[in-house]
């Protein structure tokens, strides 16, 4: 897998290549703007770009301003934003704008190599994968129809489907069976009124719902 990474600063730019390196990633191009991210991902065309959320001249969102041309652009690289803070709208645009492939996580995140490496290999492989911290605050200000229907239970299951769990992960985080989370999730299908589909499609809808966002 093929990685191109985007932060100007230089000494978190090098521990990323040596933790995409240590996690089987080949990384191709390690640039410090977005101008240079787009260079670089029209020329390698990678399976992944890690991308800091704010980087020269204005340090505002260039990072994701960049990752949107890249979604719609080059569809076939999945995206992973990387914030010093939570910005959980920046989020939404990201999901928004693309279904799939996707990640937003805390730059602390970086610090446990095995959960963070686990997060972007989850996107490569066109999953997706939310900063905890982001879920949390969700958690507390989404309080609007139709998420109010949801069983505490049933959020705190909404909340980890946002990160990128699976079923399974989730059972395992809850002490639950993956019966018992199937039957979570039916409710929560259910009570967010979206229709019989595609399993993968209805839990990213659930996601989108979550996070107040409206699929493009």
């Amino acid at each position: 897998m093929r990685a191109v990474i985007a932060e100007d600063s230089v000494l978190l730019r090098v521990g990323l290549v040596k933790v995409l390196e240590m996690g089987g990633f080949q990384v191709v191009a390690a640039v410090g703007d977005a101008e240079a991210l787009l260079t670089a991902v029209e020329e390698h065309r990678p399976d992944l770009a890690l991308v800091d959320v704010r980087m020269p001249p204005g340090f505002t969102d260039e990072g994701v301003r960049a990752a949107l041309v890249i979604r719609r652009s080059w569809p076939r690289t999945a995206v992973v934003l990387l914030s010093q803070y939570v910005e959980e709208r920046y989020a939404a645009d990201l999901l928004a704008a693309n279904t799939s492939g996707v990640g937003y996580l805390l730059k602390e995140r970086v610090a446990d190599v095995g959960e963070f490496v686990a997060a972007v290999r989850r996107v490569t492989d066109g999953g997706t994968a939310l900063d905890p911290e982001v879920v949390a605050q969700l958690l507390v200000r989404r309080h609007s129809d139709p998420l109010e229907r949801l069983t505490p239970r049933e959020r705190e299951v909404l909340g980890l489907m946002a990160e990128g769990r699976s079923n399974t992960g989730i059972a395992e985080t809850l002490v639950v069976s993956d019966s018992a989370v199937a039957k979570h999730i039916n409710s929560i299908f259910a009570k967010l009124d979206l229709p019989a589909a595609d399993g993968d499609h209805r839990r990213v809808l659930a996601v989108l719902r979550f996070l107040g966002a409206s699929p493009a």
